[in-house]
């Protein structure tokens, strides 16, 4: 018994040795590499760099040594895909193998893929046909997409990449059939089985276009119905801890072939991380900092584990300081949708950034409109505003485009964790500022702080009855913060908690913001 008991051991031993398993391979250095990128990026990737005012290349952009590459290639099983941006390689090996990999001299580190994508959408139903008609309208029009018209803004001449898990239809439907026509789908790549065919898999990634490009019945269900698109299928559900490596692969491939802004209906999340984690540290947060810096704003959703007690909040790479992270709002109330994932990241910065509509009408696999909920098509929807602003403002860099999406959004200067700063509003872009109004006053009785409501005439979509307020630190991050629904006018607001010296107490009403903080 006890010899059975010791080869079982061993035979588990040398199993554990000899079992593949999948690792990124960190180089030292690019030493001796020669790269051109006037033939390597599309022309308008170069436009873009120069629009953004960087260098045409740097050595991020440079390929892998490949010498280093040949003497790896010898020492494992097989090898994956190979990161410019990362000078790193994903390859097949065993313990041993990646033992004797981490004592070459130009091998910096070694990590393990140990990621789980989820992509971010709730579920899909049917619906009555006047449902439809006023979600399509509120979902656009919250954004004040009507504003965009006059202008003949569409997103015209700016390219969206879609990161996603499948575009089954998109090439047969005639719903996107302008696309063909027009030549708007300037590539198509499979990360997932390394071949240019997309139109199949999951439907999610058809959904999530239609809530940028889609016109149902003359109703535009996204802002950017003439930008261009570049389709990635990122995202098999069988294979699980593929995805981070083509999500990689994905955002090298559309910076080179001239994309301004990438939309990611992706999270990374359980069976790798702690919401601790989620501090921007992750190599698609890094690369999605780093796509930031080439210029390209990167549109992600926040995710729908806000109703989930083991997670709850954000993934990755939503947790990256440069990505666009995008909250989810119930078209009912224009607050905060129960199952959008909360913030801020784990090293106390905001996010989400802004929201849009978490329910929405989209177009699938077949031509039956249908209810789609979950942050992934806010997402697109934020994605298609941006290339309509991007359009009516071509010299925008990626770092203004970001900035100036946030201060546009209907509760900005507020933000929460709830909401980000808001919905964006075309008006911001199209319109004269109007100064806004006030609508309320702090008041300091015994100690005890009040908001004193003032009457005035509601003016706008936004000027509901609902109190936004928060208190929080000097660095700004918040310690609390509530929604109250007010159906009173002229009354007293107590606020319940105690601030101490070092807060600031902010409140937005009915387009008024006012800070409050205790004098020294």
């Amino acid at each position: 018994m006890l010899r059975r008991l010791l080869t079982l051991y061993l035979i588990i031993v040398l199993f554990g040795l000899n079992a593949q398993n999948k690792y990124w391979v960190f180089l030292t250095d690019k030493s001796g590499v020669e790269f051109n990128p006037y033939e390597y990026f599309s022309p308008h990737a170069m436009q873009r760099r120069v629009r953004n005012h960087i260098p045409i290349c740097d050595s991020t952009d440079y390929p892998l040594n490949e010498q280093y590459v040949q003497i790896i290639s010898k020492q494992v099983d097989s090898l994956g895909f190979r990161s410019r941006w990362m000078n790193a390689l994903v390859v097949w090996a065993n313990d041993a193998q990646i033992n004797r990999l981490e004592t070459l001299p130009f091998v910096k580190n070694t990590q393990a893929l140990e990621y789980k994508v989820l992509v971010a959408s709730e579920k899909v139903s049917d619906a009555r046909t006047e449902e439809i008609d006023l979600l399509i309208d509120k979902q656009t029009r919250s954004m004040g997409g009507n504003l965009f018209e006059p202008k003949q803004i569409d997103g015209k001449g700016v390219v969206i990449a879609i990161f996603d898990g499948g575009f089954p239809s998109v090439n047969t439907h005639s719903f996107f059939k302008p696309l063909f026509v027009e030549k708007r789908i300037l590539a198509t790549y499979d990360f997932t089985s390394g071949n240019q065919e997309v139109y199949h898999a999951s439907s999610h990634g058809t959904m999530v276009l239609s809530n940028i490009a889609g016109v149902l019945d003359g109703k535009k269900m996204g802002l950017a119905t003439g930008a261009s698109f570049l389709l990635a299928r990122t995202e098999v559900n069988s294979e699980p801890f593929s995805e981070e490596e083509n999500w990689l692969a994905a955002v090298e491939w559309a910076d080179k072939n001239g994309a301004d802004i990438i939309n990611s209906s992706l999270g990374y999340t359980h069976h790798r991380y702690f919401p601790v984690q989620m501090d921007g540290g992750s190599l698609v947060a890094k690369a999605a900092n780093m796509a930031f810096e080439k210029g390209i704003l990167v549109v992600n959703a926040a995710g729908n584990e806000g109703e989930d007690a083991n997670w709850k909040y954000i993934g990755t790479p939503a947790d990256a300081e440069h990505t666009l992270s995008i909250g989810g709002i119930d078209p009912m109330n224009d607050l905060h949708i129960s199952f959008s994932s909360y913030g801020p990241t784990a090293d106390g910065r905001l996010k989400p950034n802004v929201s849009a509509l978490g329910k929405t009408v989209v177009i699938g696999r077949n031509p039956k409109p249908k209810i789609a909920y979950g942050t992934s098509f806010a997402s697109p929807l934020v994605a298609g505003f941006a290339a309509c602003v991007l359009q009516l403002n071509p010299n925008y860099t990626s770092k203004q485009l970001f900035e100036e999406i946030q201060k546009s959004a209907h509760l900005y200067p507020y933000y929460d964790y709830s909401h980000g700063y808001g919905i964006p509003q075309a008006s911001y872009f199209t319109s004269r500022a109007i100064p806004s109004p006030t609508t309320f006053k702090i008041v300091e009785e015994s100690d005890t702080i009040k908001v004193s409501l003032l009457d005035f005439m509601q003016t706008n979509l936004f000027e509901n009855r609902y109190l936004f307020y928060k208190i929080s630190d000097a660095k700004g991050r918040i310690r609390v913060y509530k929604v109250l629904d007010i159906y009173q006018k002229n009354v007293l607001i107590l606020i319940p908690e105690d601030i101490s010296k070092d807060e600031v107490l902010s409140v937005f009403y009915k387009g008024c913001y006012q800070e409050y903080s205790k004098p020294n």
